[in-house]
């Protein structure tokens, strides 16, 4: 019952998103952080905690938002909360007075909790197009946003959780279209594949612990800092057991053995490749280009409308970490979408300069830490 009514009642309103969900809440609060759900009436605004939901009355409902609270103590001597809205809140953000409303409550609501900050990363379209190409768009309303918030004294963060910026593809054409907005090399490489005898297959949730060896080697191997396997398996039982929203994981296989994969997550008529894991062996027959074809017709085929390839770089050179893996994104389709990124609302100035201070540090030595983890699960796995 929960799990349906909260679901249901963010499926209904603009830019919905799975991190929204009460599938993602109920991950979160199994790693430190209480979901609180707030929604706005034509009338008023009431939060409820997760065992309140049975009591949401989804009459009249215009806006909404799942608000993670996490509650930090410096070195023993005080408390305090950070509070963060993954993708959130979802409203119409071109209603002023409806934002206007959003943006008030929050606020009062993030000094009612003795926040230090509150993160909100919504999906506000700023543009669309790689910046200066003929492609670009600027989209006025974003722009308004934007402004608001400065104005409002909120503070385009340092610590960008989520990509502000990504790659949509659009699944309403037919595939024979989705084929021809792909760049020539990728439609070579993706019937290469085949051609090589690259298989795909819906992965089970017998794979997870090869699935997570897989990406604990990518992550080696590319550089880049995973958490460890009770995390990920979390996450992912937790959508894979779930009906709206789901997420499943496709192999692609070479004389049955699993040589790469991804795990797309499902929810509103949009699709989200999450996560990529791939071996050394067998890359030159190109498996992780049939697995986005093969994702891509999946997700049209379950109603999707949009299939989200999850992040583009911040700036659009070589120079950007995020550039190779852009480029290969590129040549499925897609559209480049800018939106607005996390901005964070400080109460109190001084205890956020002093948390945007030691936090980087800390971040920097966990990363430290975990990927000397991960190098030596994957020595002994």
């Amino acid at each position: 019952m929960q799990i349906s009514v909260w679901n249901q009642l963010i499926a209904s309103l603009p830019n919905s998103h799975f991190l929204q969900t009460y599938e993602w809440a109920q991950v979160k609060s199994k790693y430190g952080w209480k979901p609180i759900y707030v929604i706005w009436s034509d009338r008023s605004y009431r939060s409820y905690t997760s065992d309140q939901l049975d009591l949401l009355d989804r009459s009249d409902i215009n806006a909404a938002c799942l608000v993670l609270k996490r509650t930090i103590s410096f070195r023993g001597l005080f408390q305090a909360n950070v509070l963060y809205a993954p993708k959130g809140p979802l409203l119409n953000w071109n209603d002023e007075s409806l934002r206007s409303r959003v943006l008030n409550d929050l606020q009062s609501f993030a000094k009612k909790e003795g926040a230090i900050f509150l993160k909100i990363d919504p999906d506000v379209l700023l543009g669309t197009g790689v910046p200066a190409s003929e492609d670009e768009r600027e989209d006025n309303g974003g722009q308004v946003v934007m402004s608001e918030l400065k104005r409002r004294g909120w503070r385009f963060s340092s610590d960008q959780i989520q990509f502000k910026n990504t790659v949509l593809i659009d699944l309403s054409a037919s595939e024979d279209e989705m084929l021809a907005r792909m760049k020539q090399k990728t439609r070579y490489n993706i019937r290469l594949a085949e051609k090589k005898g690259v298989t795909v297959r819906i992965g089970t949730q017998a794979d997870l612990p090869m699935l997570y060896t897989m990406y604990a080697e990518t992550s080696v191997r590319d550089g880049f800092v995973i958490r460890d396997e009770g995390y990920y398996q979390t996450v992912w039982q937790t959508f894979m057991q779930s009906i709206e929203p789901n997420a499943e994981p496709l192999t692609a296989e070479v004389n049955g053995e699993v040589v790469a994969a991804i795990f797309v997550f499902y929810f509103s008529g949009r699709a989200y490749y999450v996560y990529g894991m791939s071996r050394e062996t067998h890359r030159e027959k190109m498996p992780n280009y049939l697995l986005q074809w093969e994702a891509m017709k999946r997700a049209k085929v379950r109603g999707c409308s949009v299939y989200d390839l999850w992040g583009a770089p911040d700036e659009f050179n070589e120079s950007d970490s995020m550039w190779g893996v852009f480029r290969f994104k590129e040549g499925l389709g897609g559209q480049v979408v800018r939106t607005l990124g996390a901005w964070d609302y400080a109460p109190n100035p001084f205890w956020y300069k002093i948390y945007s201070e030691i936090i980087p540090r800390v971040l920097d030595m966990m990363r430290s830490h975990g990927k000397q983890k991960t190098k030596d699960f994957v020595g002994g796995a």
